[in-house]
């Protein structure tokens, strides 16, 4: 479970919050969406939800986990499948999976989670920088899932892969849903639609509005999310 109170974060004194005053639940069986556009402040909740950094004010829970003083053990209750990784391309693939297991106190392959789906045995000698996009995105996978965390967070999963690609990204994530908390954040209607439970709209950091894609566009007189979706932005600009 994921829970934020009143989270609101500043890099700076000077430049003012990012995000503000966000209120949000995240509950294990479901995938929740995070949905906006480019700079509204998405990232900035996922990186306070996998440990990378600390709230400015309010609170973040994991797995009823406060985090603050307990950003490492936040980091090993969740799994952050980033958009762009950082990979070292001289590592092969069996590599890397260790120096993963490893970094989380795995130190036998048999702690490792089981990683069959994401059909890694034929390239585990290939080194990073010889895999294609698809590759990639099924080794980010398998560095925040190798150590098993009951919270995973996905930063634009479908970036990058094409239509094939996508439509195997979509079915791994909803099997993973069963037995984790998952927290997507896109600017993607379609991936909202295919793959949501639930979805908190982020425009200028804070929140507009929460709901099922449905809930959201019927509230907001649309036929579809994407016409509600550019209402909500609309309107808070305007106020703001």
């Amino acid at each position: 479970m994921i829970e934020l109170i009143d989270f609101s974060k500043s890099y700076s004194s000077k430049s003012g919050f990012v995000v503000k005053n966000i209120n949000m639940t995240c509950n294990k069986g479901e995938i929740t969406g995070l949905l906006g556009l480019n700079g509204s402040g998405k990232t900035t909740i996922l990186k306070a939800v996998t440990g990378r950094h600390c709230a400015t004010s309010g609170k973040v829970f994991v797995e009823g986990v406060e985090s603050g003083e307990n950003l490492e053990t936040v980091r090993n209750l969740s799994g952050f499948v980033e958009e762009e990784p950082e990979l070292p391309g001289e590592y092969t693939v069996k590599e890397f999976l260790v120096m993963s297991a490893m970094l989380h106190g795995l130190q036998k392959k048999s702690e490792w989670q089981d990683l069959t789906s994401l059909s890694l045995d034929e390239i585990l000698s290939k080194k990073i920088r010889t895999l294609s996009k698809g590759q990639r995105q099924r080794l980010n996978f398998a560095r925040s899932l190798i150590y098993n965390p009951p919270v995973l967070v996905l930063d634009e999963p479908a970036t990058g892969l094409d239509p094939a690609q996508i439509l195997n990204m979509r079915s791994f994530v909803k099997s993973l849903k069963t037995e984790h908390t998952i927290l997507l954040s896109t600017h993607l209607m379609q991936e909202v639609e295919a793959l949501c439970d639930k979805v908190y709209i982020l425009n200028q950091g804070t929140i507009v509005a929460f709901g099922t894609p449905r809930e959201i566009s019927e509230h907001n007189d649309s036929k579809t999310l994407e016409e509600a979706f550019f209402k909500l932005v609309k309107n808070n600009q305007e106020k703001n």
